[in-house]
């Protein structure tokens, strides 16, 4: 096994200065500290005030959050690993447009072939800007990615069948909303709010490809897997605590249930593989309120919004996260008054 501080250092820049590696090195503990912990309690079944049907419910609800999202974190994890050992570092700016607003809408459509959900681009993106990559094009990767990837949409349409208006919705209303938040962050974002967390930039001559490998992605899994449990956690406590009235209250009025399901998806946290299925048993509510389901949900959710904070910064993931909730309700409304 690799301690924590043998995996810090190994994954740091050699250039980095010492007075960053501590936030780093607390970051990685704290995230495993909080997986572990969790860990503990869940299995505490035999404590009579864990024991209760509620706290069962949400122990299930928890774990298949976790379960659900934990292949595409490590996918994400192995992807990120192998992009900073093994390619070269100028690939991405290379085959990217050097305009940047010409960078988003390209890799925003670039996440149609990466087959993973919200937990996969978090790792990746960050990987991608570590790599030269402007990160107005990395975010724009990172909110289409989980969105319109072929099995995603495939999912969709099994979910809604003969409804193939819905799976062009989601996909032209999730590229329009990745590509709108890619140039936002152009216009309006600032270097000081996107802090990602000190790690190997690169392959370093001399030193084994392999090696960088496993150590990037030990860092990235231990790094990211403790705030997709807490983010779990709180998604599990919303299904446990809301009664099943309140959806069926909000379900009337088109625009507060447009509201409404837009909430449901940011606190659910469902697997955009599997959000369409939740979407299509929602018959209660219009067309339009559960396309904005389908498209914030793989963008903004608490485990989305952990992951980030602990990739990125609290100060990036809550100014990203409000902002993409607006453009992709404004999105999923225009899409679908037009398709739907």
């Amino acid at each position: 096994m690799v301690r924590t501080d043998e995996l810090v250092d190994g994954v740091v820049a050699t250039a980095a200065p010492p007075a960053r590696r501590l936030p780093a090195q607390s970051v990685v503990i704290g995230a495993a500290t909080a997986a572990a912990l969790v860990a503990v309690v869940l299995t505490l079944t035999q404590t009579r005030w864990l024991s209760g049907p509620a706290f069962a419910a949400w122990r299930t609800v928890c774990l298949a959050i976790t379960v659900q999202a934990l292949p595409f974190l490590i996918l994400g994890t192995v992807l990120s690993g192998a992009i900073n050992a093994f390619v070269p570092a100028d690939l991405f700016t290379r085959v990217l447009p050097r305009s940047p607003a010409l960078a988003v809408p390209v890799a925003g459509a670039a996440g149609a072939v990466l087959p993973g959900c919200e937990c996969a681009s978090v790792p990746v993106a960050n990987s991608l800007i570590r790599r030269g990559v402007t990160p107005a094009a990395a975010f724009a990767f990172l909110l289409s990615a989980p969105a319109i990837n072929p099995v995603v949409l495939t999912a969709t349409a099994v979910a809604f069948p003969g409804n193939p208006a819905m799976v062009a919705a989601r996909l032209l209303a999730s590229l329009a909303t990745a590509a709108v938040m890619g140039w936002l962050w152009l216009w309006l974002g600032r270097e000081e709010w996107l802090r990602p967390a000190v790690r190997h930039g690169g392959h370093h001559a001399g030193h084994s490809r392999w090696r960088e490998f496993r150590l990037g992605f030990q860092y990235d899994f231990l790094h990211a897997g403790g705030f997709l449990v807490l983010g779990a956690m709180a998604a599990a406590t919303f299904n446990v605590a809301v009664p099943r009235a309140v959806l069926d209250a909000f379900s009337g009025s088109p625009w507060l249930s447009v509201l409404f399901l837009t909430g449901l998806a940011i606190v659910l946290a469902v697997c955009s593989e599997a959000d369409a299925f939740v979407a299509a048993s929602l018959t209660g509510f219009s067309p339009v309120a559960r396309l904005a389901f389908l498209v914030v949900g793989p963008m903004v959710d608490l485990k989305l919004i952990s992951l980030q904070a602990g990739t990125f910064g609290r100060a990036f993931a809550w100014r990203f996260s409000t902002a993409t909730v607006v453009v992709a309700v404004a999105a999923s409304a225009l899409t679908g008054g037009v398709l739907l």
